[in-house]
């Protein structure tokens, strides 16, 4: 746009100069003109693009500048940017929480807005995790940091909508090559504008006496060079590149804010596009659908088998391993007063069981497939029971020692309390939702029923989960979306077409996602979707208006009809309309959101 501005502006400059010497028209006033309205509309489009990035520039002041910190015995009061991971920081009511960490004392409500747009404050005591630049509203917490500097939760949230302002749409590629032959498109059709009317004036007169009847500033009986060179300027005046360029960056910059200040994070322009095309919701079941707490509900013995001896075993074997359902076992049975024993050889088949020696004893403990491999004896008698608890929606696991069947003990996710509505948004939305789980099939299948799931895939093993989203892109194609929480979700998470972490869960997956939902919600998954349209129609409407505006207006202007002065201000304003429709994305998203 600069060199189309320069080279309008220059020749009536050279013009007036001239005029000095010999007797012509002046052309000077023009050139002051068009250079005062340009650096005016570079300096209100400057304040529009400030004004859509405003979210970006409020997360960086919304950090606490000090932070209170336990040093020798003592309470110091040090600059936030000295804080090292394991400080033990001291927040009192009102006080911002300086750096991300976990909770070693207290009890207190923190409002978690900033991060998750939830204004409801979030109860926390020992062991919970508070993000940096949160308050505290009521309670004393002492709270040892985990993150400092650019390691913490607020500055992987400005680096992500960062890197989604600054990212290219597909579409964009279209503007691109438009933008890149737009200035010698424009040269040439100056230029033919100019001889053009030099060589055929008599012949364009007539619209310009047409135009004369109702725009005043058409001067039909003006010298044919003076026409000439007011068609050539107002046509490199009036040509707008900069409305294709501002198209796709202020749409990004403006949803990724309205974005962020909902908890919802979105890494490129190229998943906001994808992600409206998206036909197939894929759900990882455990701490998705579910809490991914899930709690001890039931223990039946085999015959002759007392209750604690089995949940004993079962607890014993179970306290080596970190899964969640061995945490639930554990846990039921410490709640039951019985602790766990010592275990030796302690060995996991992944997602099948465990085993593992007990007083010299060999007990394995895992599903019906896995202790029929290993011989044992008795499974026949707790078909039923186990069949019974299946369908119940529980996960049992049998328990075995040196290969008689014990009994079994079975655990239960609790449903996350908007799984259903929120299943219920994305079927509205016109989406076909699965249910992938390691669970066995009546289980997953009963959950599935209870929230309304389209299709279940049970029995899913960590690695089979990227082989389940292939298949399922290769009978609908590449419009697939998976949602998890978990490590062993990340490969399923890249093999998708647009990768969903809720926030709550690990680092590697949000690492792997393409959208974060921080307020670890699958109700945020219709949030980003509705989102993701709104920001894409906005991005093709400022394309539409800028490619229409260029295409109207360059023939008005190359027929004479428009002075150098109009056009000016109509390329101005032509890039204003195109921010503020911009920023009309943020009313367009709460109404659709409705």
């Amino acid at each position: 746009m600069d060199v189309l501005i320069s080279m309008g502006s220059l020749p009536p400059y050279l013009i007036g100069l001239v005029g000095f010497v010999y007797p012509m028209t002046s052309f000077i006033e023009m050139a002051a003109t068009i250079m005062t309205f340009h650096m005016l509309g570079r300096y209100l489009e400057a304040k529009a693009k400030g004004k859509a990035s405003e979210a970006i520039r409020k997360l960086l002041t919304l950090g606490a500048k000090t932070a209170r910190v336990e040093r020798g015995g003592e309470e110091v009061e040090i600059p936030v940017k000295e804080l090292t991971p394991g400080d033990v920081m001291i927040i009192r009511p009102g006080d911002k929480v300086p750096t991300d960490g976990e909770v070693v004392e207290g009890e207190s409500h923190v409002d978690e807005s900033i991060a998750t747009g939830e204004s409801v404050p979030v109860y926390k005591s020992s062991g919970d995790t508070v993000i940096g630049a949160t308050i505290n509203k009521e309670g004393r917490l002492r709270v040892k940091a985990t993150r400092v500097g650019g390691d913490t939760f607020l500055a992987q949230v400005v680096k992500l909508i960062d890197e989604a302002q600054g990212s290219r749409v597909p579409i964009q590629e279209f503007a691109d090559r438009m933008t890149g032959r737009f200035v010698p498109l424009v040269l040439i059709i100056a230029l033919g504008s100019l001889v053009a009317w030099l060589l055929a004036a008599d012949s364009l007169r007539p619209v310009l006496e047409w135009g004369a009847g109702f725009l005043p500033w058409v001067d039909p009986m003006a010298a044919t060079p003076v026409l000439a060179i007011l068609a050539a300027i107002a046509v490199l005046v009036i040509a707008c590149p900069c409305a294709l360029g501002l198209a796709t960056p202020t749409a990004l910059m403006v949803g990724s804010g309205v974005g962020a200040e909902r908890g919802i994070l979105i890494r490129s322009g190229e998943a906001i596009q994808t992600f409206k095309d998206v036909k197939v919701m894929v759900l990882d079941k455990t701490g998705t659908i579910t809490r991914g707490e899930p709690k001890l509900t039931d223990v039946i013995t085999a015959k002759g088998v007392e209750e604690t001896e089995l949940l004993e075993l079962a607890a014993t074997v179970e306290n080596a391993s970190e899964h969640p359902i061995a945490r639930a076992i554990v846990d039921g049975a410490r709640e039951r007063g019985i602790k766990p024993g010592r275990v030796a050889d302690f060995r996991s088949t992944g997602a099948r069981g465990v085993s593992g020696a007990v007083d010299g004893k060999t007990v394995l403990i895992g599903n019906r497939l896995l202790l029929e491999e290993h011989g044992v004896n008795g499974l026949e008698a707790l078909d039923q029971n186990l069949q019974d608890l299946e369908n119940q929606g529980r996960t049992a696991v049998i328990v075995a020692r040196e290969g008689q069947a014990f009994g079994i003990v079975a655990v239960a996710d609790t449903l996350k309390d908007e799984s259903v509505a929120a299943i219920q948004a994305m079927h509205q939305q016109g989406l076909y939702v699965v249910m992938i789980t390691g669970d066995n099939e009546r289980a997953a299948k009963a959950v599935a029923r209870e929230v309304g799931i389209d299709e279940v895939r049970a029995g899913v093993l960590p690695e089979g989960k990227v082989d389940a989203i292939r298949e399922l892109q290769e009978k609908y194609g590449n419009h697939v979306a998976m949602v998890g929480d978990g490590i062993n979700d990340a490969p399923a998470l890249k093999q998708a077409n647009v990768g969903i972490a809720i926030g709550a869960g690990a680092d590697v997956a949000i690492e792997a996602a393409d959208v974060t939902l921080v307020r670890g919600e699958l109700s945020g998954v219709v949030d980003a979707m509705v989102l993701s349209r709104a920001t894409f129609k906005k991005i093709v409407e400022n394309l539409l208006w800028a490619s229409g505006y260029n295409a109207a207006a360059i023939p008005i202007a190359a027929a004479g009809l428009l002075h150098p002065m109009i056009g000016v201000v109509a390329m101005t304003v032509s890039s204003l309309s195109v921010i503020g429709n911009s920023m009309l994305l943020r009313r367009r998203y709460e109404r659709d959101h409705r």
